[in-house]
């Protein structure tokens, strides 16, 4: 059932040191190229790091100084750039009117997507969305004018799933009105 999938996703920040399978990650991104977008955009890509190295030299880079506290995303599987580029067209005219970005939200989408499928993998995820851009740009050869929205770091978790402190349904919910 969909929302017991929903209840098992949690942020996980104690990884295993195993690897995480490529066919895994690859069901991972077909999840999230199957998200919707508006007008049919896209404006989504992965940068799926899994190499072992690499993946140090990444974590290296984007979570030093200030971005410290995500340090521990080094220890997971593989990190996972997901990057956005505003389409233009009439993506871009409603996003204008509505002074909403839609390519924004688009993205969004599609990055919990992927977090869902790896829910159903049995891999762990945390969301971070608090690292140096311009380290990440400059180490996976991303292009200027595409944006690395947030980071996925994906693995096997080495610590329970905490438990989630929503506000209840009522709180944050209305019908008719």
């Amino acid at each position: 059932m969909f929302l017991d999938l929903v209840k098992r996703r949690s942020s996980i920040r104690r990884f295993d040191p195993r690897p995480v399978s490529r066919d895994a990650l690859e069901r991972c991104v077909e999840a999230a190229r199957l998200a919707p977008s508006a007008c049919n955009s896209q404006p989504w890509h992965f940068v799926v790091v899994d190499d072992p190295a690499l993946k140090e030299r990444v974590a290296d880079a984007i979570f030093d100084g200030p971005y410290a506290i995500n340090r521990f995303a080094k220890q997971a599987g593989a990190l996972v750039a997901v990057l956005a580029q505003n389409p233009g067209g009439l993506t871009q005219v409603g996003s204008w009117l509505r002074k909403t970005p839609f390519y924004l939200i688009d993205v969004g989408i599609a990055g919990e997507h992927f977090i869902l499928q790896a829910t159903e993998e049995g891999l762990g995820t945390c969301w971070i969305g608090w690292f140096n851009e311009k380290a990440a740009k400059r180490v996976l050869g991303i292009p200027a004018r595409q944006r690395v929205c947030f980071v996925i770091a994906v693995g096997r978790p080495d610590e329970l799933p905490k438990e989630k402190n929503r506000k209840e349904t009522g709180a944050m919910c209305r019908f008719n009105a």
